[in-house]
């Protein structure tokens, strides 16, 4: 059995490492400190631009996996699609990491 990070501490992380790399980090929406999913906002200059959460891969590996409206920068569709991922697991974490290009998002995640 593999060890997984706790959410706290995989929240804590990603923001420190967001923050070496001259980024910033907010927790949107505090979930369980255990084991409450999380959903990844990437921005860049207040625009969000990807989303991403853990879950199963195409390929049946766990992962990082585009999460959220089909344009993560639509605020009302992404407002609405967190309202009801919410209702649906009241322990989620929220987190939007500033300032990381996409092309760091996997890089970033498989880091970790």
């Amino acid at each position: 059995m593999n060890a997984r990070l706790t959410s706290a501490l995989l929240v804590s992380a990603l923001i420190r490492k967001a923050e070496s790399e001259g980024g910033t980090g907010v927790v949107l929406i505090k979930g369980d400190p255990t084991a409450g999913a999380l959903i990844l906002l990437f921005s860049d200059r207040g625009m969000i631009k990807a989303a991403r959460e853990r879950g199963l891969r195409p390929d049946g590996t766990s992962g990082w996996i585009p999460a959220g409206p089909a344009n993560p920068g639509d605020a009302p569709a992404l407002s609405a699609y967190l309202e009801r991922r919410r209702k649906f697991d009241a322990d989620i974490w929220v987190v939007e990491l500033e300032g990381l290009g996409p092309e760091r998002i996997e890089e970033l995640l498989d880091a970790l």
